[in-house]
């Protein structure tokens, strides 16, 4: 599952890609490791001219619970398999799509007790187009309107099949040509494929020090490590 993601990008960046309009004082801060868990502000593509901001972690307009971060830790990612199944998004895939764009995501690789972390890609500093819902529900406490997402998974590519080996997972990751469709609803989520090659999408081992350390939000989280412990096999 896609749990722990960056955004590095600059605003005139994300306006140059995606042709969409910044707004004055929009954050630009470096997510070099952000996880879904702590329910960050995430920079969002969707149909509206101006880029968005909503929260990771989605909350659907009907919850009335009196525990969202409960809500929003179920729906950090959401199931390719199960939209049309799911309260949360089955009445989202419609109208309310989005693209998360992405520099960069983490996931771990486990042998036998242990794990090794990964910091996988996209090639020359471009971005990661991730599939997405996302909706609004209004807070009875304060009555302040909070946008949120979910980032949609499919079954792992060849390359993420050997990192993520237990659950071989990844996000849904659009093609330039599909963004447009996406976000427009012509795209049917089941019709997109993920099978990125391994030169559009690459991966190394990071320090497991600094992911598991108490300031992982820096740029030498995303660094390449070399283990001497444990060799990598056939990902080199």
């Amino acid at each position: 599952m896609c749990y722990s993601n960056a955004s590095t990008s600059k605003n005139i960046e994300l306006s140059k890609r995606y042709k969409k309009v910044a707004p004055q004082g929009l954050d630009e801060s470096p997510l070099f490791l952000a996880s879904g868990f702590t329910f960050p502000q995430w920079r969002v593509i969707t149909a509206k001219e101006e880029i968005q901001v909503m929260h990771w972690g989605l909350i659907p307009t009907w919850f009335s619970d009196s525990n969202p971060k409960d809500m929003a830790s179920k729906t950090l990612n959401a199931r390719i398999e199960t939209l049309g199944e799911k309260a949360s998004f089955r009445n989202l895939i419609a109208r309310k799509r989005c693209i998360v764009p992405s520099t960069g995501f983490f996931e771990w690789q486990t042998n036998g007790t242990r794990k090794t972390p990964f910091f996988i890609h996209p090639p020359e500093h471009e971005l990661f187009s991730m599939a997405g819902l996302h909706d609004q529900w209004l807070n009875p406490l304060d009555g302040q309107v909070r946008s949120t997402f979910t980032i949609i998974t499919c079954p792992a590519n060849a390359l993420m099949e050997e990192i993520h080996n237990t659950k071989k997972r990844m996000p849904l990751i659009l093609d330039v040509s599909q963004e447009e469709d996406w976000l427009n609803g012509i795209l049917a989520p089941t019709s997109i494929s993920s099978q990125l090659t391994e030169a559009s999408m690459l991966a190394h081992e990071i320090d497991q020090r600094i992911i598991s350390g108490k300031q992982p939000n820096c740029a030498e989280v995303q660094l390449p490590f070399h283990n001497t412990y444990f060799e990598q096999g056939s990902l080199f």
